[in-house]
């Protein structure tokens, strides 16, 4: 019986595979401005930070126990821990962690999470083969551009069928940081980038469970053997990103080609990073700002007969959940992070642990929340008026949550939350030395020492 096997697909699209492996291989080193630099540091540090504070939760000991069956070599060390690795086990391993507090950086046109993909994979290998930390800084600044260029591409399509897109592409962005830290040649690159292509990960059906941080490192280790692959002669299509059966026309029907090109290797799309004050979903984090100033207002938990939450529709579909059982649901559910924005007046990992979320008085404040749809708010904002017992009203409405590119986190605000992830891992002391080092990592002669400064225990 024959089946009808046309698809309707752009025949004429660009060269984009062989347009970024060009940019990926000849790119100059810190070929971007003084802020953009400045951005990267910011954007390592961050991650280095939820990576080092995860490291003992038990998707951590689970994942670790798994890659401990296969035995592997001890090339480069898992953050956080005494244990090391072979390195792309301990790309998957940071990847995982850096994400299971769904407290990393965020890309916000895309929602795509930068880091965890592409520095869990560079790091991993510049430990191993030795690279200094200027290589380290330029190979994430340009898998960050590659990542988040083709989720600008695919945006919203990709994401709204189901795709986690952080995965996605994260496996591009890592094979190409990887490809640079080996220094390929063009040819060389684009077949890295092909051979990832095969390899998009992560369905938004996970997200609640741990396997959501399992896509940033199963797209860290992904990319980084593509890279050593593409490095010993593996060949891939040069054309795998646009082609018609290609990744991304197989994956949305929207590709918009310039989105990639437009101003590639002088707009660096980490400049347009954003980090996380609150350890859950984005776009909750408008909604526990507005109850957190609710807080400041003198509004108290005691005090609530309601709290009426109008915001986008896509608040309430990704984060819609209304009786969270533990802390990785809790951080997609807007109603939980309300009544943890009103009851502490912010919402860092430990708000979101199970203890936290199944205590009697935070399932009663959560179910005094009334959230309906209103798309004529946009989806970073939220609009919150607390119902009093006494028949008052209070309202606040926020247009930009802190962390956002219109009121973003300073690096003093950045370095508070590294401390209050990792102090409990290793001490006060180490932790202000490793705030120090990722500072200063862009000039450093090798990356082994920064590293040596993540794991507890180390001289």
């Amino acid at each position: 019986m024959a089946r009808n096997t046309q698809v309707t697909a752009d025949h004429n699209a660009p060269p984009v595979t062989q347009t970024l492996a060009t940019f990926v291989a000849t790119h100059p080193s810190k070929g971007w401005s003084d802020a953009v630099d400045h951005e990267a540091h910011r954007t390592f540090m961050n991650w280095l930070g939820c990576a080092v504070g995860a490291a003992h939760h038990e998707a951590a000991d689970a994942a670790l126990a798994a890659v401990n069956m296969l035995q592997p070599a001890p090339q480069a060390s898992v953050l956080g821990r005494r244990e090391k690795v072979d390195m792309a086990s301990a790309a998957l391993l940071n990847g995982i962690t850096s994400h299971t507090f769904d407290f990393d950086d965020t890309h916000l046109k895309t929602i795509i999470h930068p880091a965890g993909p592409v520095a869990s994979a560079v790091l991993a290998m510049a430990e191993h083969l030795g690279h200094s930390g200027r290589e380290l800084i330029d190979a994430l600044v340009i898998g960050i551009d590659v990542s988040c260029r083709v989720g600008n591409a695919m945006y919203p399509d990709h994401y709204d069928r189901g795709w986690h897109i952080t995965g996605s592409t994260g496996t591009l962005g890592a094979a190409a940081a990887c490809a640079r830290l080996l220094k390929l040649d063009v040819q060389q690159t684009a077949m890295a980038l092909g051979i990832a292509a095969s390899q998009p990960i992560g369905m938004r059906e996970q997200f609640g469970t741990m396997t959501k941080p399992f896509h940033p490192g199963g797209a860290a280790r992904a990319g980084l053997v593509s890279a050593l692959l593409a490095s010993k002669g593996f060949t891939a299509s040069p054309k795998a990103l646009e082609a018609p059966r290609g990744m991304m026309q197989t994956i949305s029907t929207k590709n918009t080609w310039d989105e990639i090109t437009d101003e590639l290797g002088q707009r660096f799309e980490i400049s347009f990073n954003s980090y996380k004050p609150f350890a859950c979903g984005i776009v909750i984090h408008p909604s526990i700002d507005a109850c957190a100033q609710l807080r400041k207002q003198g509004v108290t938990p005691d005090q609530i007969e309601r709290i009426e939450l109008k915001v986008h529709s896509l608040v309430l579909e990704l984060t819609g959940k209304k009786e969270p059982q533990d802390g990785l649901q809790a951080k997609f559910s807007v109603y939980h992070g309300c009544a943890a924005g009103l009851t502490f007046g912010y919402a860092a990992e430990d708000e979101f642990s199970d203890a936290v979320v199944t205590r009697p008085d935070m399932v009663a404040l959560r179910r005094k929340v009334v959230a309906t749809v209103d798309d004529s708010i946009d989806e970073a904002s939220a609009d919150v008026t607390a119902v009093l017992l006494d028949g008052r009203r209070v309202h606040v409405f926020v247009e930009h949550a802190i962390g956002s590119l219109q009121n973003p986190m300073t690096d003093a605000q950045l370095e508070a939350k590294f401390q209050g992830l990792s102090d409990p891992v290793l001490s006060a002391g180490r932790t202000r030395e490793l705030i120090n080092a990722c500072w200063g990592v862009g000039d450093a002669a090798h990356v082994k020492a920064l590293v040596a400064l993540a794991v507890p225990g180390h001289p």
